[in-house]
């Protein structure tokens, strides 16, 4: 009913956008909303697949952030800190929780889409390199350099890699650098994945139910493909997969735009739900779908703005209140009137989660103890199942 008037000027007044000035219009979406589940959730009709797992997932719908650009909000995000350097996620919760496979890292990037990314948000930080995400390329070669170069065998590999660990670990007793047992742990991990990679990324042992649940194409990278892999990484033990999925950043068409990117990812999300729950594994994996800021309820052209005031973020499993919307903005979406989580919180429920304290989860360095949530955040209990 607001569409197409100018926004109030005490909403924007003062307020700083990263590119939309004065008083904009305000755009409601092109896109109708109706309630889905035994929960009555309220989604987009551009989510069908993952209307039909509503019951099963949760919306944090007053979620709050502290910039408007990329770079620091998604450090912010990803790190807890607006500045490069902090350890990930990913790396604070494999420094908490350790690995619980020898074969395959503990910490995975998969990526799809068109990405300027940036890689601390995958990167150990200050912590031991051991704990930063390796990188699996989208494709049908997605570890580089895994097979043996022509005439070498298995047991040369092996002897070379034990040869090199050998003069390692007398350095390591020389000097006591932790990057030395890094660099001994990655050589083994490496060679025991020439043996788990290949099964691990062969999708013919995948019904072809399976595939055609998720939308995968065998050979063609996608968001879908990466979605069964991550399942599957889950499934063998790696305990962080993180995937990143590029052309969210609808500045203009958004009409257009935005139906494609929900199409690319609404079927194998919902699939990947689905799947999960029907394999026991939904309760003890949490699955987060999330950006670093929202987009405003006025109009930048035929697209929208950044906005930290009040975004959305999907979760599902691990502990958390199926079929919950939790929080609440004004009736324009602009501002949180009810139950705000600021990214801090969010943080902290997420390792609350995995079974972290996120006040005791620390590292020690230079001189002081640092944390994933700094010295912010709360546990939202009212998220947890």
């Amino acid at each position: 009913t607001h569409s197409g008037q100018a926004v109030p000027e005490d909403l924007v007044k003062g307020q700083r956008f990263a590119f939309i000035s004065g008083r904009p219009k305000l755009l409601g979406s092109p896109f109708a909303f109706r309630r889905h589940g035994a929960c009555g959730m309220e989604l987009s009709d551009l989510l069908p697949h993952l209307a039909t797992v509503a019951d099963d997932t949760t919306l944090v719908r007053s979620v709050q952030t502290d910039n408007v650009n990329h770079t620091p909000a998604q450090l912010l995000f990803g790190t807890g800190h607006q500045l490069a350097g902090r350890p990930s996620l990913g790396a604070w919760t494999t420094y908490g929780l350790g690995a619980e496979t020898a074969d395959l890292p503990a910490f995975v990037l998969l990526s799809s889409g068109k990405l300027s990314g940036i890689s601390m948000l995958h990167g150990a930080g200050f912590l031991p390199s051991v704990y930063q995400g390796v990188t699996f390329q989208a494709g049908a070669t997605p570890i580089f350099h895994l097979s043996d170069p022509p005439g070498v065998t298995r047991a040369d590999r092996e002897a070379t890699v034990r040869a090199i660990n050998a003069v390692n670990a007398v350095r390591l007793t020389d000097v006591a650098d932790p990057e030395i047992a890094t660099r001994i742990a990655q050589y083994e991990v490496a060679f025991r994945m020439q043996a788990a990679a290949p099964e691990l990324v062969d999708f013919s042992q995948e019904s072809r139910a399976t595939l055609d649940q998720y939308g995968v194409e065998p050979g063609k990278p996608s968001l879908a493909t990466n979605l069964l892999l991550a399942r599957r990484m889950v499934e063998r033990g790696v305990r962080f997969v993180q995937l990143r999925d590029g052309d969210w950043d609808h500045h203009g068409a958004i009409a257009t735009n935005l139906k494609a990117k929900c199409a690319d990812v609404d079927r194998p999300l919902a699939a990947l739900v689905s799947d999960l729950k029907q394999r026991g594994l939904l309760d003890e994996t949490l699955v987060i779908w999330a950006g670093e800021f929202g987009r405003t309820p006025m109009a930048q052209g035929d697209g929208r703005d950044h906005h930290k005031e009040a975004f959305t973020v999907w979760m599902a499993g691990g502990g958390l209140r199926g079929g919950l919307s939790y929080g609440a903005t004004d009736e324009l979406g602009y501002r949180v009137v009810e139950d705000a989580v600021h990214v801090h919180d969010l943080q902290a429920t997420i390792l609350h989660l995995l079974g972290l304290d996120h006040e005791r989860l620390t590292f020690r360095y230079q001189g002081r103890e640092f944390r994933l949530t700094d010295v912010h955040g709360r546990v939202v209990h009212d998220l947890l199942a």
